[in-house]
C-alpha cells in the first residue's frame, strides 16, 4: 500500500474539489424536489380531466451542471392536448432546455459585457462546462420586451431631461446607420458624501415615426405622473436641431439649456492658444451669455486657419439663435416661481452616451432588430425594468431586485433534502483521519 503523503492540497485544489461535489450535490436535491412535486400534483390533480399516460425523461442545464428528471405525461380530456403539469406549475411549459437562472445571467452578461461571446465563455469559465452558446443568448434577448413600472410620482414641479443622440452602424451592404435618440429623464440629485446621484432615473428611447418631442411627452404621461399645466421640464442638449425642437413644442412649459461640455468643448479646440481663452472660459462658467458672444464676435478673424474661423461662425450662429439657452437654468424655475435649492448644473448627457456607446459602438454593426431588442435590455438593466423572456418568465434581474419568498414549508422541505443529499457524500471525508485531505475539508465545517 502506498504510504499518505504529506503534502496539503493548495487552495485552489479544495475549492475545485469542492465546487465539483456540490455541482453533483445540487443536481441530485434538484431532481429529488421536482420529481417529489411532480408526485404530489399527480396525487392531487383533477383525475377527471388529466389521464395518467406515462413517465418520460427530460435534462435541464443550470447554474449548477445537468439536472435528469423523470416526469409524468398526461393528456388533458377537456383541451384535447398532450401536458406535462409539472412543467406548468412551474411555469416553464415549453420553455427549453436550460434554467431560467441561466438565461438571466446570460441575458445579464450580454447586456453589460463586450458581445454575445464573451458572455457565453464567461459563463463556461464560472460554471466549468459550456452550458449556453453565443448564438442561443443573441435568440433569447432578440424575443424580451421590458415590463413597464407603475406610473412614478413626480416629488417636485420640476423635471429634469438630458438628451443626446448616438450613431450605431447597421449591417448589409449599403445600410446606412442611424442616430439613436435617447432622453434621460430625472428628478435631482443625491448627495451621500462625495458621491452625486440622479434621483429616479429613466430613460426613453425614440422609435416609431412620432415627433420626438411628442413622443417623448406620451413616455412621460405613460411613466410619471406627469401633467403639462403643472410641471415644467429643464432640457439639456446640444445644437441638434431635433433637440432645440424642444423650444417650440413646449414653449414655456420647459427650458432649453445647451449643453455646456459641447459648448467648452467646441470653445477649446479653436481658443485653446488664444489669449481671450480664458476670458471666454469665465464667461461660459459665470452664464454670461453677452459676454461670452462678445469674446467670439471679438475673436473673428484672428484665428489661424480657414477652417476655424468657418467653425467659429457655425458656433456663433448656433449659440446666437438662442442666447437664453446659455443662461443659468435656476434663474429662470426662480421666475417661475420654484424652489432650487439642491439643484445642481446639467450635463449628464455624455455619461448617458458613453454607456450606450460602449454596448453598441468600437466597430460594430447591427441589423434593425438586434440594436432595438439590445436597447431594450439596457434599458430595462439601467432603469431595474422587469424583462419578458422567451421563456415567458418575468424578473428582476438586478442586485436590489426584491424576491417573493417561497411558502415556508418548502423552504423547509429544502433545507431536509439538501441535509439528507449532503450528509456522508464526501468520499475523503469517509477516509482515514489523519490524511492531509481530510484534515483540510474539516476544517472547512465552520465556514
Amino acid at each position: 500500500m502506498q504510504k499518505n503523503s504529506t503534502i496539503y492540497p493548495n487552495l485552489k485544489q479544495i475549492e475545485q474539489l469542492v465546487w465539483r461535489q456540490l455541482q453533483e450535490t445540487f443536481s441530485g436535491v434538484m431532481k429529488t424536489l421536482l420529481e417529489d412535486m411532480d408526485q404530489q400534483i399527480a396525487e392531487e390533480r383533477n383525475k377527471k380531466r388529466y389521464r395518467l399516460l406515462d413517465k418520460r425523461t427530460t435534462t435541464l442545464d443550470s447554474l449548477f451542471g445537468e439536472i435528469t428528471i423523470e416526469r409524468n405525461y398526461y393528456r388533458d380530456r377537456e383541451k384535447n392536448e398532450y401536458v406535462y403539469l409539472l412543467d406548468r406549475y412551474l411555469e416553464f411549459e415549453g420553455a427549453g432546455t436550460f434554467s431560467p437562472l441561466i438565461e438571466e445571467a446570460a441575458l445579464e452578461l450580454a447586456i453589460t459585457g463586450p458581445s454575445y461571446r464573451k458572455a457565453a465563455e464567461s459563463l463556461e469559465t464560472l460554471l466549468g462546462y459550456r452550458v449556453i452558446s453565443h448564438e442561443a443568448i443573441r435568440q433569447h434577448l432578440l424575443q424580451v420586451a421590458s415590463i413597464p413600472k407603475e406610473r412614478q410620482p413626480i416629488h417636485r414641479s420640476v423635471l429634469f431631461v438630458e438628451v443626446d443622440g448616438i450613431y450605431v452602424k447597421r449591417q448589409g451592404k449599403g445600410k446606412r446607420g442611424k442616430e439613436e435618440k435617447i432622453a434621460a429623464v430625472h428628478q435631482g440629485w443625491e448627495i451621500n458624501g462625495k458621491r452625486v446621484s440622479l434621483k429616479d432615473k429613466r430613460h426613453f428611447i425614440h422609435r416609431g415615426k412620432q415627433p420626438f418631442w411628442e413622443a417623448f411627452e406620451d413616455f412621460l404621461i405613460e411613466n410619471f405622473e406627469y401633467d403639462p399645466t403643472v410641471h415644467k421640464l429643464v432640457i439639456n442638449g446640444d445644437g441638434a436641431s431635433w433637440i432645440t425642437a424642444c423650444r417650440e413644442h413646449f414653449k414655456d412649459r420647459a427650458f432649453f439649456s445647451i449643453d455646456r461640455f459641447h459648448v467648452a468643448r467646441d470653445i477649446c479646440s479653436l481658443f485653446r492658444k488664444h489669449p481671450r481663452y480664458r476670458q471666454m472660459q469665465k464667461a461660459l462658467a459665470s452664464y454670461d451669455s453677452q459676454k461670452l458672444l462678445t469674446e467670439l464676435n471679438n475673436a473673428v478673424g484672428t484665428l489661424e486657419t480657414r477652417e476655424q474661423e468657418e467653425r467659429l461662425d457655425q458656433l456663433l450662429r448656433q449659440l446666437e439663435k438662442y442666447p437664453e439657452a446659455l443662461r443659468d437654468y435656476r434663474e429662470w424655475l426662480k421666475e417661475q416661481g420654484v424652489e432650487t435649492s439642491g439643484m445642481r448644473p446639467m450635463g449628464s448627457a455624455e455619461g448617458t452616451m458613453r454607456v450606450f456607446a460602449k454596448r453598441l459602438k468600437n466597430g460594430r454593426s447591427w441589423v434593425e432588430k438586434g440594436v432595438s431588442a439590445m436597447i431594450t435590455g439596457l434599458v430595462a438593466f439601467l432603469d431595474n425594468l422587469a424583462l419578458r423572456t422567451l421563456f415567458g418568465r418575468v424578473e428582476r434581474w438586478t442586485e436590489t431586485k426584491e424576491e417573493k419568498n417561497p411558502p415556508r414549508h418548502y423552504v423547509e422541505k429544502v433545507k431536509s433534502t439538501i441535509g439528507e443529499a449532503t450528509r456522508d457524500n464526501i468520499l475523503y471525508l469517509k477516509g482515514k483521519a489523519n490524511i492531509p485531505v481530510y484534515k483540510a475539508l474539516k476544517e472547512l465545517a465552520g465556514f
